[in-house]
């Protein structure tokens, strides 16, 4: 997990979809049908690694709502907010280190990180989360630059999270019904 959060190993991505859906097409319908059961009605899972195929789609939209749904996992924000991570191959004990690919989370205060992504169709692409305040922002920027523009998803980012803490307030607009 943490070589598929960190630094968006791709196959640790596939041995993971084979291990609990039983191949990738398997767990694509498990991610396919826990997307519908967050109410997520325009995405289609085909890849577990979000790489670019044929019906493989989403929607900022519905990207937020997963990443909603994530960060309510204690572990998910264990690993998504490490900053590097060492283990060993178990065959012959060849030791690896990965760091976080999440620079948003050392950009901005409050930051409980996501995801970053890349692909040729998609460019790059950024889901965020920011924890302050008493309040809890998550940001989608799909599209946000193509190399050599790596960085336009920081800014993109932190621009929406400005705009939600400035232009946002909880307020209670009723009371509970008394009986």
């Amino acid at each position: 997990l943490y070589s598929l959060m960190l630094e968006s190993h791709n196959d640790s991505a596939v041995a993971i979809a084979e291990h609990i859906g039983g191949s990738v097409e398997g767990f694509a319908n498990l991610m396919n049908q826990k997307a519908l059961d967050l109410g997520c009605t325009n995405t289609n899972f085909v890849t577990p690694n979000g790489l670019d195929a044929d019906g493989h789609l989403t929607t900022a939209r519905d990207l937020a709502v997963i990443a909603s749904y994530a960060i309510k996992n204690s572990d998910f924000i264990e690993i998504t907010n490490t900053s590097a991570w060492q283990f060993n191959e178990i065959t012959n004990n060849r030791s690896f280190s990965i760091t976080n690919k999440d620079k948003f989370l050392y950009l901005y205060e409050g930051a409980i990180g996501i995801k970053t992504g890349f692909t040729n169709k998609a460019g790059f692409c950024f889901v965020g989360a920011v924890d302050k305040n008493d309040k809890t922002f998550i940001s989608v920027v799909l599209g946000s630059g193509w190399p050599p523009n790596k960085n336009y998803k920081w800014h993109d980012s932190k621009a929406l999270m400005d705009y939600g803490f400035h232009n946002f307030e909880m307020k209670q607009i009723f009371d509970e019904a008394k009986e």
